[in-house]
């Protein structure tokens, strides 16, 4: 994930150039999980839900980089778990797609929405269950997430893992009746 601060300024105002390279900054600090750092200039007055021009927020770029320090600070400081990016996706999908459960506890441990959609109805169990992520199935459904919900497309995360071949992933979620 890169991001592309959206350089063009308010009308009738220019951006000053040394403040976008701080934003390009701060979405590094997130990116490389400075939890000090991201604590430290969040004290000093920058948004803890900053957001680049593709809508990524500092939590959605910790936790797609699977930095669950770097998630928690900024979470206790007031970043919103359930900050969706222009894509309408959540920071625990991202983090259920790579594949970092401690990312994802933080999350949960902080108000994330278990069941948190995206626009096409896609879930982070189903996300989970496509990976082959068992671990990660286990830790949603134990926070409520539905194995029987169902994408815009009819789609469970049964059928999403049958489709991607991740066996381990259907075997758990038979056992569980879905």
């Amino acid at each position: 994930m890169t991001d592309h601060v959206d350089t063009s300024p308010p009308p009738g105002q220019p951006i000053d150039p040394e403040l976008l390279e701080l934003a390009h900054q701060v979405f590094d600090l997130a990116r490389s999980g400075d939890a000090a750092m991201l604590a430290a200039v969040i004290e000093k007055g920058v948004p803890p839900n900053l957001r680049n021009d593709k809508g990524d927020s500092l939590v959605m770029l910790a936790s797609y980089h699977g930095h669950a320090d770097a998630v928690r600070t900024l979470l206790e400081r007031g970043a919103d778990p359930n900050l969706r990016n222009d894509n309408g996706q959540t920071p625990i999908a991202g983090a259920a797609f790579k594949g970092f459960d401690k990312v994802i506890e933080s999350l949960l441990a902080h108000g994330a929405d278990v069941e948190g959609a995206s626009p096409d109805g896609r879930t982070a169990l189903m996300i989970a269950a496509m990976f082959n992520r068992t671990a990660i199935m286990e830790l949603l459904i134990a926070h409520g997430a539905d194995p029987k919900a169902r994408d815009a497309n009819g789609v469970t995360a049964m059928d999403a893992a049958g489709r991607m071949g991740a066996g381990d992933a259907q075997a758990r979620l038979k056992e569980l009746g879905s």
